[in-house]
């Protein structure tokens, strides 16, 4: 397999399962984690590497490495693997998405930006989401007839954060996540709520509804709900790991312990939230999202934009999803036809959001 976003933690995951599996790699993309990357390579030895920077190539304890974008798609085209899994962060990785499809790879797919700004132009057919909540509600899905879907979130860093309090907070504290580590940005994303609403759009164009909702639960064990007709709820509960759709995305089932079952004796009990738009502002707009979802282009534009900017301590906090709010509220009328229109479209908000 191919694996983009290696040294991430769905990349790394995935070599655990690979490990486990005694899974063929046969190319390591990454970014400037060259550490990381140079264990990986001693251990998997695969036949290239593709890393962000020229700069890094000569750090790279391999004798086949390449950089950039269009090296990622010359790799994906010529490589012998039939799988792709893509954890690569952000718009960034939708045309890997693109390539993989059009070279009928198996599309393992972690990239929520990939669906959530292109999600009408992606075929679906060897496309496996490696997400919790996608994997629980495909998990859960039987021969019955569904009212709606319901997704989980743990709240993220500010969770328990008094309201007056989140406009003067942190980039330290943004990222310290309750319940685990992740990426920078997912991490904001998840502080933001952004993240769910991704989620949301990822949902809708999988399972071709709009009958979505996310709630708050704090302990990340539930992780998806599917509501039926009949008034019964069915619910997904795992450990928080992404091994197990990770697992199935790659191996198509799997009949072994990935991880550890949950335990609800020792669990005691679990808590719901509503997801309130006065603690994630952006939840005013789900609705509006869902019901277009050609806005899922506008919403991780603007935000890219913005979380950059506030990690760059440019902006505040609360600013994040102001700026996506009002980008969103400019470009409310948009609609793609084309991939082109995607590309352009995501371009005019990036330029509006920085100007």
């Amino acid at each position: 397999m191919i694996v983009l976003g290696s040294t991430g933690s769905i990349g790394v995951n995935t070599l655990n399962i690979a490990r486990k599996f005694n899974l063929d790699v046969e190319v390591l993309v990454a970014g400037r984690n060259i550490d990381v990357l140079n264990k990986q390579i001693e251990e998997f030895n695969p036949k290239q590497v593709v890393i962000a920077n020229k700069d890094d190539i000569s750090k790279v304890n391999h004798s086949n490495v390449s950089f950039g974008q269009e090296a990622i798609l010359d790799a994906i085209e010529n490589s012998d693997s039939k799988t792709v899994v893509n954890s690569l962060v952000g718009f960034l990785g939708l045309r890997p998405t693109l390539k993989a499809i059009e070279c009928g790879k198996k599309l393992a797919l972690a990239n929520k930006e990939s669906l959530v700004v292109a999600g009408k132009f992606i075929d679906q057919t060897n496309l496996s989401p490696i997400d919790s909540e996608h994997f629980g509600l495909w998990y859960l899905l039987q021969d019955k007839k569904i009212n709606s879907m319901t997704i989980t979130a743990s709240g993220g860093s500010f969770r328990d954060y008094p309201l007056e309090e989140l406009k003067n907070v942190s980039i330290k504290e943004a990222l310290n996540h309750p319940n685990w580590s992740m990426g920078n940005k997912i991490t904001i994303d998840s502080a933001t709520m952004t993240n769910k609403m991704f989620e949301l759009v990822e949902a809708a164009w999988l399972f071709d509804t709009n009958r979505l909702d996310a709630i708050i639960e704090t302990k990340s064990l539930i992780h998806a709900l599917v509501n039926f007709e009949d008034g019964s709820t069915t619910a997904h509960i795992a450990n928080a790991s992404m091994q197990l759709p990770i697992a199935y995305a790659i191996l198509g089932k799997c009949d072994e312990e990935i991880l550890k079952p949950v335990n609800l004796l020792e669990v005691g009990n679990l808590e719901f939230r509503k997801i309130e738009s006065t603690r994630y502002p952006i939840w005013e707009v789900k609705d509006e999202i869902l019901n277009n979802l050609d806005l899922g282009v506008v919403l991780n534009a603007a935000n890219e934009v913005a979380v950059a900017k506030f990690l760059n301590s440019e902006i505040g906090f609360l600013d994040i999803s102001k700026m996506t709010m009002n980008a969103l509220n400019k470009f409310n009328n948009v609609s793609a036809k084309t991939l082109d229109d995607i590309f352009e479209i995501d371009k005019e908000v990036r330029a509006y959001c920085d100007s």
